[in-house]
């Protein structure tokens, strides 16, 4: 098991925009992105751009209440998750989360919550606000999300 890890700075939202599309070109079905950070920080930012460079959706609101929303692509369904509310991680079974980690793609917002039920293999994205900054943490221990990761990013 490897332990990768790439630090990208963003120095405004198009750059955000930018990284969430690159991440979300590489995204395959079964791919869990637990997205890491501080209130305020671009969790959701990141997770409306990813779904909407995959999805013809438009308006992509953030889970918070709703705690799930999904999304259809032509090869994956994208589940995106606010786990925020939920008061233990059991609850989030009634969420489909491990028909969601295995046949979608999940974007996981507050994965803190429910990490006893996170996959080992998963992508980590840490998100820290500077300023009008973002730094993105991105990773993993896969090798083989490691080589998408390293491809994906090869001239930068």
């Amino acid at each position: 098991m490897i332990n990768y890890q790439k630090k990208i700075t963003c120095l405004t939202e198009q750059d955000t925009k930018a990284l969430a599309e690159k991440i979300a070109d590489i995204a395959q079905k079964g791919d869990v992105f637990a997205l890491y950070g501080t209130l305020g920080a671009g969790k959701s930012t990141f997770a409306r751009y990813f779904i909407q460079h995959l999805t013809s959706a438009q308006d992509i609101p953030s889970p918070t209440f709703t705690l799930v929303q999904t999304y259809e692509t032509s090869l994956f369904d994208i589940y995106h998750y606010d786990m925020y509310r939920l008061k233990s991680p059991e609850e989030a079974y009634e969420l489909d989360i491990e028909d969601a980690f295995y046949s979608a793609v999940s974007l996981v917002e507050w994965p803190e919550k429910i990490s006893p039920l996170l996959p080992r293999d998963l992508w980590k994205i840490s998100i820290e606000a500077t300023g009008n900054n973002r730094i993105f943490v991105l990773e993993t221990t896969s090798q083989e999300k490691k080589q998408r990761l390293e491809r994906q990013f090869l001239n930068e």
